[in-house]
């Protein structure tokens, strides 16, 4: 099976798992990491995530994954929240956290900086990306320019 097309495989077997037990899937990445493949699941609800209720997806679908062998190398299984401080890697992601403080970085400096802080408003309709950075000023990034959009925390 094709590398890019295992996460797609695995949400679609992950999803109504998820769904049963009142979990968000937010998120699922095959990646390597030092050597090794780990196959990542991210979940969240309204009330948060315990360790227990990654414990209860990932013993859910471990047998789900043995059966199916959508992944022909040895992987680990990581089952985890999403955290405070999430990436939001797409536009499903972004419109839920409208109306949190986020950092926006780019690909290539604009007016002398790579990164961004405000508020997320709504993709436009065009689909860019619209920031709040002060009251009085909204900038919009084109997709294509964004590196990476996550959610900050003032601790």
């Amino acid at each position: 099976m094709a590398k890019g097309s295992v996460a797609e495989v695995v949400k679609a077997l992950a999803q109504p798992l998820a769904d049963e037990f009142g979990y968000i899937l937010w998120d699922v990445e095959y990646v390597k990491e030092g050597g090794r493949r780990i196959l990542r699941l991210t979940i969240d609800s309204e009330e948060g995530i315990t360790v227990d209720d990654c414990e209860k997806l990932h013993r859910a679908i471990d047998p789900v994954l043995d059966e199916a062998d959508p992944i022909e190398e040895a992987y680990y299984l990581e089952v985890s929240s999403p955290g405070v401080e999430r990436e939001l890697r797409t536009a499903e992601h972004r419109a839920a956290c409208v109306g949190w403080d986020v950092e926006v970085r780019l690909y290539a400096p604009l007016d002398g900086a790579k990164a961004f802080r405000g508020v997320l408003l709504e993709d436009t309709e065009s689909g860019e990306i619209a920031l709040g950075v002060s009251e009085e000023q909204i900038m919009t990034f084109s997709p294509s320019a964004v590196a990476k959009i996550k959610t900050v925390f003032d601790f």
